[in-house]
């Protein structure tokens, strides 16, 4: 007969060794995602490939992802300890057999059904299996647990919300740009004076990215590849003083040498200085200013920050041009009408408050074809803007809000605070470059990880890429 189980959701209770009998059974049903294969491997460590890497799957004998055998052994021991027997259960073996693979989207039923009572210690035999949706059994077993002897009924437990990022938008970003649309893209690296810096280059370099030409006082860039353990014998070499290397790595732009500017371990500044310096070449006439790319588990979409670590509290005229910047990557990145939210305190104007009023004149702006290629609401919350729910919940009608693209934020600190709040409690990834000169300007942290390093470089890669296919379109080449 089937085990007495309560029915009520909020309660999970046991059933004692005096109270099951032999023929007792209860089952339990899961479809098995994506996300549960990450938790596995992130809980138990195993990373094989047949069930991580879809490539290399293709190969195997299944020729697909599929989930490991313990994931559904797991349902199992999932029925003992919650239904049959329960709470108190002592799980003393179990001996399986795998006689199918799991795939993603399978239903899997896992069921037990008691088999032998042993009154000495109060030990139980259970007949175990899994089956999947069409009927085949993938798991058969015997499973030897110790009953309960004591009756529980408690609440049952919520479970945390989890997020996993397998950071699939970065990995696309740099496959992109490593996908054989062009060889490495020479780049300009000032000052790469420590291990870091020297790092990025070669981790650069190693993904088919850049061609490095390191820009600064040799001996000092050798010491710094000596700590790091590193080979840049093959990369070109410009011995500069420290003084000089930004001047000097913007001359090999200028000249046709570089088509990417890195910084390397000076000051954002003291690169910068040197692009808007009259005569450098690399002006366009319009307002630098730095673009966040931005993954965070749990938005359906990348998001696009800015202006988080250039301009510190840019002017209206200032601000178009950061807005115009941050359309242009998005189009580069595929977003073909990107969102653009004007970000405030609040929806609505006040004249106290600056970024209103100048979210309502950006968007004229966008209305007069001053700002062009977006969609452009504000000002909007931070929450209106990224949030449905947030949005319908104040009554904004907005082709924008709840679903936005990209946050200009009002000032730096705005954006700085946002952009890290992000990164370090929302575990984002977020890539960053410069704007609004001939070359995209590659900026790197010594905090960031490989990964946002090489989407960095990747997103400047792509920018390079589509300016030099527009130019030779617009020669009739």
């Amino acid at each position: 007969m089937d085990a007495v189980i309560s029915t009520t959701s909020e309660f999970i209770e046991n059933r004692t060794y005096d109270e099951v009998a032999v023929g007792d059974q209860a089952s339990l049903s899961k479809t098995i995602s994506q996300q549960d294969i990450d938790l596995f491997a992130v809980v138990s460590g195993d990373v094989n490939p047949a069930h991580m890497d879809p490539a290399y799957a293709r190969t195997d004998m299944f020729h697909r992802i599929i989930a490991h055998g313990m994931l559904s052994a797991g349902l199992i021991s999932s029925v003992l300890g919650t239904r049959l027997p329960g709470p108190g259960t002592i799980y003393l073996g179990q001996d399986l057999r795998f006689l199918r693979p799991v795939d993603i989207g399978d239903t899997i039923t896992a069921s037990v059904i008691v088999k032998e009572k042993h009154p000495e210690k109060g030990d139980l035999v259970l007949e175990c299996r899994c089956v999947n949706q069409s009927g085949e059994v993938v798991v058969t077993g015997t499973a030897h647990v110790r009953a309960p002897t004591e009756k529980v009924r408690r609440p049952r437990i919520e479970l945390p919300s989890v997020r996993l990022s397998r950071h699939e938008r970065f990995h696309a970003v740099i496959g992109e740009a490593t996908a054989g649309s062009g060889p490495p893209v020479p780049t300009a690296i000032a000052h790469p004076c420590d291990p870091e810096s020297v790092g990025a280059a070669v981790e650069a370099a190693s993904a088919g990215l850049i061609e490095p030409i390191l820009v600064g006082p040799k001996a000092t860039i050798l010491a710094a590849a000596n700590t790091a353990k590193l080979d840049i014998s093959a990369f070109r070499l410009v011995d500069t003083a420290p003084h000089e290397a930004a001047a000097a790595a913007v001359g090999l732009v200028r000249k046709g040498e570089a088509a990417l500017l890195m910084k390397g371990s000076l000051h954002t500044d003291e690169l910068l200085h040197a692009v808007l310096e009259p005569g450098s070449g690399l002006s366009i006439g319009r307002r630098l200013s730095h673009v966040y790319l931005i993954d965070v588990p749990g938005y359906p979409r990348p998001l696009l920050i800015t202006d988080a670590a250039v301009n510190i509290a840019p002017d209206l005229d200032q601000k178009r041009d950061i807005v115009q910047n941050a359309i242009d990557l998005a189009h580069v990145m595929g977003i073909q009408l990107p969102r653009v939210a004007l970000l405030s305190a609040v929806e609505t104007v006040n004249p106290k408050i600056r970024s209103t009023l100048d979210a309502a004149a950006l968007c004229k702006m966008a209305d007069r074809g001053q700002i062009t290629g977006a969609l452009v609401d504000g000002p909007l919350a931070f929450d209106n803007a990224i949030s449905p729910a947030a949005a319908k919940e104040k009554g904004i009608v907005s082709e924008v809000a709840g679903r936005a693209d990209i946050l200009v934020v009002p000032d730096l600190e705005a954006g700085n605070m946002l952009a890290k709040q992000l990164t370090f409690l929302a575990g984002a990834d977020a890539a960053g470059v410069v704007l609004g000169a001939r070359i995209p300007i590659i900026l790197t942290s010594r905090a960031d990880a490989e990964r946002t390093r090489l989407a960095s470089c990747a997103v400047a890669v792509l920018i390079a890429r589509n300016r030099a296919a527009a130019a030779q379109k617009a020669a009739g080449v």
